[in-house]
């Protein structure tokens, strides 16, 4: 089974699995057909993730849902003014105006809150990359799909660098992450597509390197480069190498 794509569905986030190999993909049609399942109503069934110390789901009521979402605004309002340090249980809570019980019983704890404010922007980009308009969605080339989804996937990089810092995307297991899984399946499918023969898995970790969010952090803060002209550096070495040149 290989991961897929991930949406929260309030107390933990459901992964979608699709049961295939990307090895052996060498075309689009076949590709975007794996794609679909992920997206089809009698596909594969969801798996849940909870999130750290979170409690199983169940159907979330229009107050909870209410409640949730003032958190995340609070969590938010709080990076956006002093950076993702700022965020902790305590900070949200009184931002929010709600006791400190709350927050711990809607999302477990930090690590919980801080995935659950990326989960919304991860989704959009997966369901583009999926299901979406083109270049980004299918029925592109593959080599626009991979040069698009790249600059997706930067910019929703630097658009969350301090969350994605904070909640743990620095550590070993990050690869191991649905998330990350989703993303090394969509990125070795459209190598396959591309005809670069062979093993695929250390290309499509290496294709996506520069789009971590360690490696962007130094990049920037660092190098002293911009979020464009990563963009097209990290564009003209995906387009030498399959370029063979």
């Amino acid at each position: 089974m290989i991961p897929g794509a991930v949406r929260d569905t309030g107390h933990s986030m459901e992964v979608l699995v699709a049961r295939g190999s990307a090895s052996g993909v060498r075309n689009r049609d076949n590709a975007d057909m794996l794609y679909s399942r992920l997206m089809l109503p009698d596909g594969p069934g969801p798996l849940e993730l909870h999130v750290a110390n979170a409690p199983a789901a169940s159907p979330e009521r229009a107050d909870a849902a209410r409640n949730r979402r003032l958190l995340l605004a609070a969590a938010k309002s709080l990076i956006d003014s002093q950076g993702a340090s700022a965020v902790t249980m305590e900070a949200v809570a009184r931002a929010a105006g709600v006791g400190k019980g709350t927050v711990f019983r809607r999302f477990g704890n930090r690590t919980g809150l801080m995935l659950a404010l990326l989960d919304h922007s991860e989704s959009d980009l997966q369901q583009a990359f999926l299901s979406g308009p083109e270049p980004l969605g299918p029925g592109a080339p593959p080599l626009d799909r991979l040069i698009a989804y790249g600059r997706a996937r930067l910019k929703m990089t630097v658009d969350h660098l301090d969350i994605l810092l904070e909640a743990g995307a620095d550590q070993p297991d990050h690869l191991s992450h649905p998330v990350w899984a989703m993303s090394t399946l969509h990125v070795r499918m459209l190598l396959a597509e591309l005809g670069i023969d062979g093993r695929l898995e250390v290309t499509a970790h290496a294709v996506q390197a520069p789009l971590m969010a360690l490696t962007v952090r130094h990049l920037l803060d660092v190098v002293g480069m911009t979020c464009e002209e990563i963009a097209d550096d990290w564009e003209a070495m995906v387009r030498r190498f399959v370029n063979g040149s």
